[in-house]
């Protein structure tokens, strides 16, 4: 079932249209500093809660990144393009990076030398961290929070499309994403009550929440 399932992601459901789309949207590197410009700008310009945000949101990557890497080694499960062929998509090269999504992506099929190439297969760290992201922002802005599980879901079909992960690597990760979010949103909230409450009463009083439960959109601070 899982090898079925991928063979129809990789290599049948698949267009140019796609090809660069999924590409594109699997790249971290073209929309890292989009993302750090937005993260810079709650953080100066933010109320509260998008700070917390921002704040409990990067430890709870680095710390899932240790995770992921700790799982990917204990668990060592070959990579599609390490025990099979599959359909490979690559982004040309272009400075600065987001240039290469107005350009034509090339496509070949795996060989002998990519048997070797990059780490194991589970966890995917593309799904565990857009997850991770989800699950903060559908509990911290509920109104419109929720909508980042399109981008999450996207880029977890993306790592299949593009030979990166099996169908059951991404499915696992969503699960152990989510778990992840809400120990380390327990574990914040935590720390908050307890250290607030005993050394900053009256900002505890305005916020007895990091970002769970009251917590408001972006607004920059007049």
């Amino acid at each position: 079932m899982d090898q079925s399932l991928f063979h129809l992601i990789n290599q049948q459901w698949t267009s140019p249209v796609l090809d660069l789309f999924m590409a594109g949207l699997s790249d971290s590197q073209i929309w890292r500093p989009f993302i750090i410009a937005i993260g810079i700008g709650a953080l100066v310009f933010g109320g509260f809660k998008a700070r917390a945000f921002v704040i409990c949101l990067v430890i709870s990557l680095a710390m899932a990144g240790l995770v992921t890497s700790a799982l990917k080694s204990a668990v060592s499960r070959h990579r599609p393009k390490h025990v099979q062929t599959v359909r490979m998509v690559q982004l040309q090269k272009a400075r600065p990076k987001f240039l290469t999504l107005f350009k034509k992506p090339t496509t070949r099929f795996s060989d002998s030398s990519d048997r070797t190439s990059s780490g194991p297969s589970f966890p995917s760290g593309h799904t565990v961290n857009n997850t991770i992201v989800a699950t903060y922002f559908t509990l911290s802005y509920r109104r419109r929070g929720w909508l980042y599980w399109f981008v999450t879901l996207a880029i977890a079909y993306s790592r299949i499309y593009l030979g990166a992960h099996w169908p059951s690597d991404v499915m696992a990760t969503l699960f152990l994403g989510i778990g992840e979010a809400l120990i380390l949103l327990g574990f914040f909230e935590l720390i908050w009550r307890i250290a607030a409450r005993k050394w900053l009463p009256d900002v505890f009083a305005q916020h007895p929440s990091l970002i769970v439960g009251q917590a408001k959109e972006f607004r920059p601070e007049a």
